[in-house]
């Protein structure tokens, strides 16, 4: 079978490495990757290495917030090696045979890549360790006391891992990983870069002003910046405007609900709750999720840890409080010293 065919259908559980419209704005190489400057050294090293010696890349773990570019840098990685990436999640692989079919399929060096790897289940997590370290399946066949174990050998593959959740990951698992690197939330300046790139491959006309105005209001990840940026082109399409300022990225957006902080209408939701019906706080998780009507768990992954990064919101052991800068932010005047 040759390894670099491609256009073979893809295994269970598996989603095709081909670009979608999703992917067109992806970077493809370390050249093209902006940002995470520390993380690209360390993956440049390890992949320069072990292209030199002919070996397979080590296992790499990517965690940190959605939509900062781990499964981007997954694709990079598998280009940088001159190799295929497949592309699958947890969640896909809930029997055996589903991943006992990615991991004999898969050609030498070929990058296997696990999306939200915390949630596999426990069998197809122990299929993993032998096959991370001594390219290997463990299969039992039969049952009883007939059942006996058979291990089957595979092609030595680097697996990358890509989690929101490090913590959950058991140590067994967690262990096995040579690199484990965290992205972090992007500096403006980056963004601002990756708004002028992205826009390049769109074919929009978009003023420096105006790309900064869609950095500021991104949440510090490239994949709202990208989202953001086709909005903005699809206002500018509707009103027949070629070249793109700021005043109508503030025009496109404020039609999102997206205010110039990158608060969208769930975060001041909120914030407003807090204010109007607790005084601004103390108030307990739960409180907050029923007058939403919200379940708890979003509240706390999706919407809260931005508030808490931009210092609008502040976790105390009596519950949730707003911040002086979340009064001013939403034109509440500042708290009266009891």
């Amino acid at each position: 079978m040759d390894p670099s065919a491609s256009a073979e259908e893809p295994l269970p559980g598996e989603r095709s490495d081909s670009p979608g419209r999703e992917d067109t704005l992806r970077p493809r190489r370390f050249a093209d990757y902006i940002g995470q400057s520390e993380l690209k050294q360390v993956l440049g090293i390890a992949v320069t290495a072990t292209r030199s010696r002919g070996e397979p890349l080590d296992h790499v773990l990517l965690h940190g917030p959605p939509g900062l570019g781990k499964t981007t840098m997954a694709l990079v990685l598998a280009e940088e090696l001159g190799v295929r990436c497949r592309i699958t999640s947890a969640p896909a692989l809930e029997r055996p045979r589903d991943i006992i079919g990615l991991l004999v399929n898969l050609q030498a060096h070929e990058v296997l890549f696990i999306d939200e790897i915390h949630r596999l289940n426990r069998v197809a997590e122990e299929l993993l360790y032998p096959a991370m370290e001594d390219y290997r399946l463990d299969l039992t066949v039969g049952k009883g006391t007939t059942a006996r174990t058979r291990s089957l050998p595979i092609a030595p593959l680097p697996l990358v891992g890509a989690t929101t959740r490090a913590g959950a990951l058991r140590s067994p698992l967690r262990d096995r990983f040579g690199l484990v690197q965290r992205l972090e939330f992007y500096e403006l300046e980056d963004l601002q870069a990756i708004v002028e790139r992205a826009a390049g491959l769109l074919r929009l006309q978009l003023e420096a002003d105006a790309a900064l105005e869609v950095a500021r209001r991104c949440r510090g990840t490239p994949r709202i910046a990208n989202r953001l940026l086709r909005r903005v082109r699809d206002v500018a399409s509707v009103q027949g405007q070629e070249r793109i300022g700021p005043e109508l990225v503030h025009e496109a957006l404020s039609l999102h609900r997206v205010d110039g902080r990158g608060l969208d209408a769930s975060d001041r939701r909120l914030l407003t709750l807090m204010l109007e019906g607790y005084g601004g706080g103390p108030v307990g998780l739960e409180t907050l999720a029923a007058g939403l009507g919200e379940d708890p768990a979003t509240l706390e992954a999706v919407i809260e840890p931005f508030l808490l990064q931009q210092g609008l919101l502040q976790r105390t052991s009596r519950g949730r409080l707003v911040t002086p800068a979340g009064r001013s932010h939403l034109g509440w005047p500042a708290q009266q010293a009891a």
